[in-house]
């Protein structure tokens, strides 16, 4: 099991350009496929989910080229895909899985799509649900779990409401809608992150809004693309939430994506009193871009629940490891469905601050962690249960601790961010970033 010895981190200072954002670039991979033509899309996601969703599609007969700067997908059109005759692996992605199965309950064959033991217990009815009812037949493991078998074949539109907030659900039935003869109706209560109604209208989909719905037509002609992936905010928070907790501190993360339905996080920062500035703001591809400077900043601390926790559902491991270095600790609530991630999320966060000497209490919806009067954080032994954003959260809590953190199981961030590790040594200490 791999290790990572984590040191006192000093202030961080300077400027940072993060990878591709994983989520868009899972999106324009697949809808790259699907186009008449050829794609290029540079700062391509370097994460593993990615890379799963990259072999994937080359199972399914896509042409890719990958060279240091690009990712050069030779499209099929929208039913050109071939049968796989071996299963489908999607790793540890969830958002591979889902969106695959989208596409793939339009093409008239078999597939089976599976993963590793993480994957094979997330929760899959709430994605096999609405492709049957497009019609679609679809068997998930004991009625729930993967792997999937899909038996795709013509499709009717659908008019769905999201009984739970998910946005790889929803871009798999817009996915899907792609295949009908008719317009697709998604009602997204929560307003979860927009990115495949944005890729979609890049390729050339017709979509319609009106929130909370999204209504996609079937049968277009998607075009290819030349298309550069915007920094990951996901990414981008982790060094934003270093910052702000080791005093002297002052960031700028450029070239990040700042889409609305991913920023809540910088509302939360704002209302505990540490609002990052934002600059140099454009739209590339219908994506906000721009850059964050980030000083050190005293936070008070909060509530976090309600509507706004499917909006932070990404941020809420890194929340609880900042809170506490807060006035007041941070509550976290409405968040059972981190329980249903890689890993119970809320365990592992409760166990691995614990070890790090905060003080926590744990709810079956979340968990509450008392701010600096509980005394300092220092050094211990922490587990990242497999869970990359868990590593990532328990890392930064321990930059700010006063000893050495021996992190096991570190490779799990190759999952979303392996360059994680180099840039905190770069950023925090003169040692390597080596994983033992």
């Amino acid at each position: 099991m791999s290790r990572k010895i984590i040191p006192p981190g000093r202030p961080v200072s300077g400027a940072i350009e993060l990878p591709g954002d994983k989520s868009i670039s899972h999106r324009y991979a697949i809808l790259s496929a699907l186009a008449e033509g050829r794609s290029e899309i540079t700062n391509f996601s370097t994460a593993a989910d990615c890379r799963s969703t990259l072999l994937c599609l080359r199972r399914l007969g896509v042409k890719i080229t990958e060279t240091a700067e690009q990712v050069i997908i030779e499209g099929r059109g929208l039913t050109g895909l071939r049968r796989s005759f071996r299963a489908l692996h999607a790793g540890n992605s969830g958002t591979t899985a889902r969106l695959l199965a989208g596409v793939l309950a339009g093409h008239p064959f078999a597939s089976r799509i599976t993963g590793d033991s993480s994957l094979r217990r997330r929760p899959m009815r709430r994605l096999a649900d609405p492709l049957e009812l497009m019609g679609a037949q679809v068997r998930v493991r004991n009625g729930e779990f993967a792997p999937l078998d899909i038996r795709g074949g013509p499709l009717h539109p659908i008019d769905y409401t999201l009984p739970v907030p998910s946005a790889q659900v929803k871009s798999a039935i817009l996915l899907a809608g792609l295949y009908t003869d008719g317009w697709t109706t998604v009602c997204d209560p929560a307003g979860t992150r927009d990115h495949a109604e944005i890729a979609l209208r890049e390729f050339g989909a017709e979509l319609r809004q009106a929130l909370p719905t999204i209504s996609i037509r079937g049968g277009p002609t998607l075009s290819p693309r030349q298309l550069r992936v915007p920094g990951d905010f996901s990414s981008a928070a982790f060094f934003a939430g270093l910052a702000l907790i080791l005093p002297g501190s002052e960031l700028l993360i450029s070239n990040v994506g700042l889409n609305p339905t991913r920023t809540a996080f910088l509302d939360v920062l704002a209302e505990m009193g540490a609002a990052p500035h934002i600059t140099g703001v454009e739209m590339h591809a219908g994506e906000l871009v721009g850059s964050l400077l980030i000083r050190h900043a005293s936070l008070a601390g909060g509530v976090i629940r309600g509507a706004r926790v499917s909006k932070l559902i990404d941020e809420l491991p890194l929340l609880a490891a900042l809170a506490p270095y807060t006035e007041q600790g941070i509550e976290i609530r409405d968040a059972i469905e981190l329980r249903a991630k890689e890993t119970d999320r809320i365990t592992a966060l409760c166990a691995g601050l614990r070890a790090l000497g905060a003080h926590v209490m744990e709810f079956p919806d979340g968990l509450r962690v008392e701010g600096r009067a509980a005394g300092p954080l220092r050094g211990g032994a922490v587990n990242s249960c497999g869970d990359h954003r868990i590593a990532m959260a328990l890392s930064i809590a321990a930059l700010a601790a006063t000893g050495h953190t021996t992190l096991r199981d570190a490779h799990c961030v190759d999952i979303s961010f392996p360059e994680f590790f180099s840039f905190v040594n770069k950023l925090t200490t003169d040692l390597p970033a080596n994983i033992e």
